[in-house]
Protein backbone atom coordinates (compact mmCIF):
# COMPACT_ATOMS: atom_id res chain seq x y z
CA UNK A 1 0.00 0.00 0.00
CA UNK A 2 1.38 3.66 -0.85
CA UNK A 3 1.44 6.14 1.18
CA UNK A 4 -0.89 9.21 1.11
CA UNK A 5 1.24 13.03 1.02
CA UNK A 6 -0.54 15.55 1.83
CA UNK A 7 1.27 19.04 0.41
CA UNK A 8 1.73 22.12 2.43
CA UNK A 9 -1.22 23.93 1.68
CA UNK A 10 -3.41 21.09 2.23
CA UNK A 11 -2.10 20.70 5.73
CA UNK A 12 -2.78 24.08 6.02
CA UNK A 13 -6.46 23.62 5.06
CA UNK A 14 -7.04 21.00 6.92
CA UNK A 15 -5.29 22.17 10.34
CA UNK A 16 -5.94 25.92 9.80
CA UNK A 17 -2.50 27.02 10.09
CA UNK A 18 -0.11 28.70 8.01
CA UNK A 19 2.39 27.86 5.54
CA UNK A 20 4.82 29.91 7.83
CA UNK A 21 3.70 27.50 10.53
CA UNK A 22 4.41 25.02 8.97
CA UNK A 23 8.44 25.89 7.87
CA UNK A 24 8.53 27.33 11.59
CA UNK A 25 8.06 23.46 12.85
CA UNK A 26 9.85 22.23 10.22
CA UNK A 27 12.87 24.61 11.06
CA UNK A 28 12.52 23.59 14.64
CA UNK A 29 12.56 20.11 13.85
CA UNK A 30 9.48 19.68 14.99
CA UNK A 31 7.83 18.06 11.32
CA UNK A 32 9.94 16.71 8.80
CA UNK A 33 8.17 16.27 5.24
CA UNK A 34 9.84 14.59 2.70
CA UNK A 35 11.31 16.79 -0.09
CA UNK A 36 10.43 16.76 -3.66
CA UNK A 37 13.00 19.74 -5.19
CA UNK A 38 11.00 22.59 -3.18
CA UNK A 39 8.05 20.62 -2.51
CA UNK A 40 6.95 19.71 0.89
CA UNK A 41 5.32 16.42 1.12
CA UNK A 42 3.84 15.89 4.59
CA UNK A 43 3.39 12.39 5.46
CA UNK A 44 0.83 10.60 7.61
CA UNK A 45 3.30 10.51 10.61
CA UNK A 46 3.79 14.71 10.40
CA UNK A 47 0.00 15.24 10.39
CA UNK A 48 0.05 12.62 13.66
CA UNK A 49 2.68 15.20 15.18
CA UNK A 50 0.84 18.20 13.84
CA UNK A 51 -2.02 17.28 16.14
CA UNK A 52 -0.03 16.56 19.08
CA UNK A 53 2.05 20.17 18.23
CA UNK A 54 -1.73 22.03 17.79
CA UNK A 55 -2.71 20.30 20.68
CA UNK A 56 -0.17 21.23 23.08
CA UNK A 57 0.11 24.95 21.95
CA UNK A 58 -3.63 24.72 23.15
CA UNK A 59 -3.13 23.67 26.47
CA UNK A 60 0.09 25.62 26.81
CA UNK A 61 2.83 23.66 26.42
CA UNK A 62 6.03 25.25 25.07
CA UNK A 63 7.76 23.95 22.10
CA UNK A 64 10.40 22.76 24.28
CA UNK A 65 8.02 20.28 26.02
CA UNK A 66 5.98 19.24 22.88
CA UNK A 67 9.82 18.29 21.17
CA UNK A 68 9.87 15.97 24.52
CA UNK A 69 7.51 14.28 24.15
CA UNK A 70 7.82 13.81 20.21
CA UNK A 71 11.22 12.79 20.84
CA UNK A 72 10.03 9.92 23.25
CA UNK A 73 7.45 8.40 20.52
CA UNK A 74 10.26 6.45 19.06
CA UNK A 75 11.40 4.86 22.30
CA UNK A 76 8.61 3.73 24.38
CA UNK A 77 5.33 4.36 24.27
CA UNK A 78 4.42 4.07 28.18
CA UNK A 79 7.47 6.37 28.68
CA UNK A 80 5.63 8.81 26.20
CA UNK A 81 2.41 8.46 28.29
CA UNK A 82 4.47 8.88 31.63
CA UNK A 83 6.22 11.76 30.49
CA UNK A 84 3.27 13.54 28.85
CA UNK A 85 1.27 12.82 32.51
CA UNK A 86 4.06 14.62 34.38
CA UNK A 87 4.20 17.52 32.07
CA UNK A 88 0.01 17.56 32.27
CA UNK A 89 0.21 17.32 35.88
CA UNK A 90 2.36 20.59 36.25
CA UNK A 91 0.65 22.50 32.97
CA UNK A 92 -3.15 22.24 34.74
CA UNK A 93 -1.00 23.32 37.67
CA UNK A 94 -0.26 26.59 36.50
CA UNK A 95 -3.35 26.58 34.52
CA UNK A 96 -5.35 26.85 37.91
CA UNK A 97 -2.52 29.95 38.91
CA UNK A 98 -3.58 31.69 36.12
CA UNK A 99 -7.43 30.90 36.42
CA UNK A 100 -7.35 32.38 40.05
CA UNK A 101 -5.36 34.97 38.74
CA UNK A 102 -7.93 36.15 36.29
CA UNK A 103 -10.97 35.90 38.55
CA UNK A 104 -9.09 37.88 40.90
CA UNK A 105 -8.68 40.66 38.22
CA UNK A 106 -12.17 40.17 36.77
CA UNK A 107 -13.59 40.84 40.55
CA UNK A 108 -11.41 43.86 40.90
CA UNK A 109 -12.14 45.24 38.10
CA UNK A 110 -16.01 44.42 38.79
CA UNK A 111 -15.40 46.60 42.12
CA UNK A 112 -13.88 49.28 40.43
CA UNK A 113 -16.79 49.81 38.13
CA UNK A 114 -19.28 49.23 40.75
CA UNK A 115 -17.11 52.32 42.45
CA UNK A 116 -17.53 54.41 39.59
CA UNK A 117 -21.73 53.52 39.16
CA UNK A 118 -21.66 54.71 42.91
CA UNK A 119 -19.76 57.93 42.32
CA UNK A 120 -21.89 58.65 38.77
CA UNK A 121 -25.25 58.28 40.79
CA UNK A 122 -24.09 60.35 43.85
CA UNK A 123 -23.50 62.90 41.42
CA UNK A 124 -26.21 62.88 39.50
CA UNK A 125 -28.35 63.10 42.70
CA UNK A 126 -25.95 66.02 43.65
CA UNK A 127 -26.97 67.83 40.62
CA UNK A 128 -30.54 67.13 40.69
CA UNK A 129 -30.89 68.26 44.36
CA UNK A 130 -28.91 71.59 42.79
Amino acid sequence: MTEKYSTISEMCAEFGVTPRTLRFYEYKELLKPLRDGQKRLFTHRDRARLKLILRGKRFGFSLDEIRQWLELYDVDELTQMTVWIESANRQIGKLEAQKTELEEAIQELRDLMEVARQEIARRARADAAE
